[in-house]
């Protein structure tokens, strides 16, 4: 059973959409299994329906308008680096109309359900592939992952867009009696998973650098701090997820091909740009191909 497992990161996932159209149009893989995290939650139906150019068309153009109802950060560009800063309006607003969260990111779900429509998740219920997002449930404190075949299509858009949500910039939702929020504040790379699932060869997209390549910058303002330490955080969860997932490929036979960004794509996930987006899915489908190219290479040799 081959698994397409694709890991949190924001903006970021304009790369690992480029991997993964390599992976299904060149290298040809048929995948039984897609899990996803954060925004890979967003890539993983289009995926599994081989609708590479339309969620590449929404990646390639979404901007935060598009994620945010009420957005929490303005964001300034000085000497080629991009920061942001608190948007004083905005967060006041939501703190006095009883919100617990910086923003709001309504305008993300209504998004989903224009890119997945209901007649498209039909035909995915139908199929043997399952499809997986991951979502922390802070009330009762655990990792949930919740599988298409187990929920109605209200239900699955919510769930991905629960998955995305990175608080507390976006919405923090209520569901079930429980809290929910962003997935990757468990699960970054949820590989065991996978593995717990059958998945016996898996191919990870990981949405950062293998090694430490930076320092970051010194934070500008509170929610420049809090980016940087939700960045941390998520840094160390990522490697866990794949220390963890490693051990128990391990221990149960399953390959594991990495496809980690090769460079340092951008600091802050949480901005979007049509540009750099488009030239990180570019970057994605090269990177595979040439990692691709090479390994075959090695094999003949």
């Amino acid at each position: 059973m081959r698994a397409m497992v694709i890991s949190g990161g924001g903006s970021k996932g304009a790369f690992a959409g480029g991997v993964a159209q390599y992976l299904l149009q060149d290298a040809k893989h048929n995948y039984d299994m897609f899990i996803g995290t954060s925004t890979g939650s967003l890539l993983i139906s289009h995926l599994a329906l081989q609708k590479i150019e339309k969620i590449k068309s929404i990646y390639t153009s979404v901007n935060q308008e598009h994620i945010f109802s009420s957005c929490p950060y303005t964001i300034t560009k000085k000497h080629g680096i991009e920061t942001i800063g608190i948007n004083h309006f905005r967060v006041l607003k939501n703190i006095l109309l009883g919100s617990k969260t910086f923003g709001e990111s309504h305008n993300l779900l209504k998004l989903i359900k224009q890119s997945v429509t209901e007649i498209e998740f039909d035909l995915l219920k139908e199929r043997k592939i399952e499809i997986v997002v991951t979502v922390a449930n802070l009330s009762l404190n655990k990792v949930e992952y919740k599988s298409i075949k187990e929920c109605t299509y209200d239900e699955f858009c919510e769930w991905i867009w629960i998955s995305c949500n990175y608080t507390p910039f976006m919405s923090l939702v209520k569901k079930n009696g429980c809290e929910y929020a962003d997935g990757g504040l468990g699960s970054m790379v949820p590989i065991e998973e996978a593995i717990k699932r059958g998945a016996t060869i898996i191919d990870a997209i990981i949405l950062q650098t293998e090694t430490n390549l930076f320092n970051r910058m010194p934070s500008k303002n509170a929610f420049s701090l809090l980016t940087n330490m939700f960045a941390f955080m998520a840094d160390r969860i990522e490697q866990q997820n794949i220390r963890i997932g490693k051990f128990v490929a391990n221990h149960n036979n399953t390959i594991i091909n990495f496809y980690y960004t090769p460079t340092i794509l951008t600091t802050n996930s949480l901005i979007f740009e049509e540009k750099k987006m488009t030239a990180w899915w570019k970057s994605g489908y090269d990177f595979a191909k040439n990692k691709n190219t090479e390994t075959n290479h090695i094999d003949i040799e």
